[in-house]
């Protein structure tokens, strides 16, 4: 898996962002924007609609975060969170997107790395994938 400090040398950072909802997936995509930070590569983003296709993209170990939506149906992203946390070793970081901020706490049960709630903000999703990847390069 690639850290920022890693990535800085590579073509792009690669995000998956799932959600049931095309909105949704646009959202976050036009909130990061397609360079987030200056010490980062541009993002390049794997829209994906379905829980199986997010399994089998975290199993290839071929990206550097996974945005999930916690309101999708009917693979909601919070649990298939706390499922890609148990069964993938060294997984990449996820950030998961709630429904409201009380709902916190089923992103610690998740285990993500991070958490954001709707509606998305671009200030608190992009300092929450930018916490995620920081953190991530210094492991």
């Amino acid at each position: 898996m690639r850290g920022v400090a890693d990535t800085k040398r590579s073509a792009a950072l690669r995000v998956l962002v799932y959600s049931n909802d095309a909105d949704t997936r646009s959202q976050v995509m036009l909130a990061l924007g397609r360079r987030p930070h200056p010490d980062l590569p541009a993002i390049e983003y794997l829209e994906v609609a379905t829980g199986s296709v997010v399994i089998e993209h975290m199993d290839a170990h071929d990206l550097d975060l996974a945005i999930l939506d916690g309101e999708s149906a009917p693979t909601g992203g919070l649990g298939l969170a706390k499922q890609l946390k148990d069964e993938i070793d060294d997984c990449p970081p996820i950030l998961v997107l709630t429904g409201r901020p009380d709902d916190a706490w089923l992103a610690n049960w998740s285990r993500a790395d991070a958490a954001v709630s709707h509606p998305i903000d671009p200030i608190r999703l992009t300092d929450a994938v930018l916490g995620v990847l920081r953190g991530r390069s210094a492991a």
